[in-house]
């Protein structure tokens, strides 16, 4: 698969992925299964961008790892926020 065809089908991934956040925010659902959700499929969509846009997919380990620790640390002060508003 050529660059352009790669980045574009994920960039339809990331579009499919938005409108299905957007979906499960109107769908009426408990709280917490929303949030569930929402983080998991911006997880989802914070690796895609920074492995294939950002280009960490072909930098050397040690980078990637760290920005996985600022990922899972961003992603730890979110769940902590999301449960100090309840």
């Amino acid at each position: 698969m050529t660059n352009a065809k790669l980045y574009t089908v994920i960039y339809i991934v990331l579009f499919v992925m938005a409108t299905v956040q957007v979906l499960v925010e109107f769908a009426g659902l408990a709280y917490w299964t929303a949030f569930g959700a929402i983080i998991a499929l911006s997880f989802v969509k914070a690796l895609l961008i920074a492995g294939y846009y950002q280009h960490l997919r072909s930098e050397p380990r040690s980078i990637l790892l760290v920005v996985l620790v600022g990922l899972l640390a961003a992603l730890a002060l979110t769940l902590a926020a999301s449960y100090s508003i309840l």
